[in-house]
């Protein structure tokens, strides 16, 4: 896929005379032009409805996601289904139902949309495509002169993935692999007894407690390829390595009984209600607090921190020692979102 991406996406982005803040080729979770957010992205989840959500709560949560890690407050959205014919008319009010709810919890709207019903065999029941626009979020330009009182030379308008430097403290919103685990749980007999939810979630009210705190230089949702994809992006993009406390990354028993007996690294699955935040080191402990008092990031923890001593993703270990965390080679759970 990043093959693909950066090998062919690439080389056509259209009118290069047109500047963006943020463009494509920066590959960061969203674009921006003239103060304004867009995102967009197609869910294929399988199955539609799993434990703790369904696929139209997985749109919406995500797109308000990508907008609202660049430092923007999501504003509107469009989407469009795609339909294989046949599909039951009382599954898809339910899916509706959910982006509604999850619309509101957000504080967003649907303002335009396309639907398209495909012949039977065409396609596996349903893909939705969602795209977002956001504005440029009032307390992201306190936000970025906070860190300009600890770094001098930061120039950043927007929250990417290659502002992080060394020293730069890594906070995790919380326990990991819930929503990979979750999938897999509505596929396989063996782990349905597990009782795992997914965290899909909208989560741009606990991103504005930290915005509002300050000293935040990048964000992230650690979707697919979870946070060993995260933390490389991040590495990669900012040129310096990233040092992780295995102990500190928070993983709950039955999701690791789960993914243990799958033989799945926790840190390779992707997750639909969590982030990871890139803070000056000097704001770390009051941005963590901040995210301890809402409900989404009650469990927060700074994992780690980045480094210059090396350019890859290390992690040390519960049992005393030290690994390198790579880029995921493949998706161990395909079609989770």
């Amino acid at each position: 896929m990043q093959r693909l991406i950066k090998d062919l996406m690439l080389k056509y982005p259209g009118d290069t005379t047109i500047k963006a803040e943020v463009s494509l080729e920066d590959l960061d979770d969203a674009g921006a032009i003239d103060e304004i957010i867009l995102t967009t992205d197609s869910y294929t989840i399988k199955p539609l409805f799993f434990p703790g959500g369904d696929i139209g709560r997985l749109a919406i949560s995500g797109t308000v996601n990508d907008i609202a890690v660049m430092g923007a407050d999501p504003v509107a959205m469009s989407s469009a289904f795609l339909i294989e014919e046949g599909f039951a008319i009382e599954d898809l009010e339910k899916i509706l139902q959910s982006m509604h709810i999850a619309c509101n919890e957000s504080g967003v709207r649907i303002i335009t949309g396309d639907t398209k019903v495909i012949e039977r065999g065409s396609l596996d029941n349903l893909i939705i495509n969602t795209s977002g626009i956001g504005k440029r979020s009032a307390l992201l330009d306190n936000n970025l002169q906070i860190v300009k009182k600890y770094r001098n030379n930061f120039k950043a308008l927007w929250l990417k993935d290659s502002n992080i430097r060394s020293g730069d403290q890594i906070i995790l919103s919380g326990s990991i692999g819930n929503h990979g685990a979750a999938i897999m749980s509505a596929r396989e007999d063996f782990v349905s007894e597990s009782n795992i939810l997914s965290d899909v979630a909208p989560l741009n009210s606990m991103i504005k407690e930290g915005l509002a705190v300050g000293g935040i230089v990048s964000m992230k949702d650690p979707t697919r390829g979870g946070i060993a994809n995260l933390l490389n992006e991040w590495s990669e993009k900012s040129h310096l390595g990233i040092l992780i406390d295995e102990s500190k990354v928070q993983v709950n028993d039955n999701v690791k009984s789960a993914l243990g007996f799958l033989g799945i690294d926790p840190f390779e699955v992707g997750n639909e209600g969590k982030i990871c935040i890139a803070v000056v080191k000097e704001k770390a402990n009051e941005v963590l607090c901040a995210l301890r008092e809402t409900k989404e990031g009650k469990d927060a923890s700074i994992i780690g921190e980045a480094t210059d001593e090396f350019d890859v993703v290390v992690v040390n270990t519960v049992v005393g020692g030290k690994r390198i965390l790579p880029t995921p080679a493949g998706d161990p759970i395909p079609r989770i979102c």
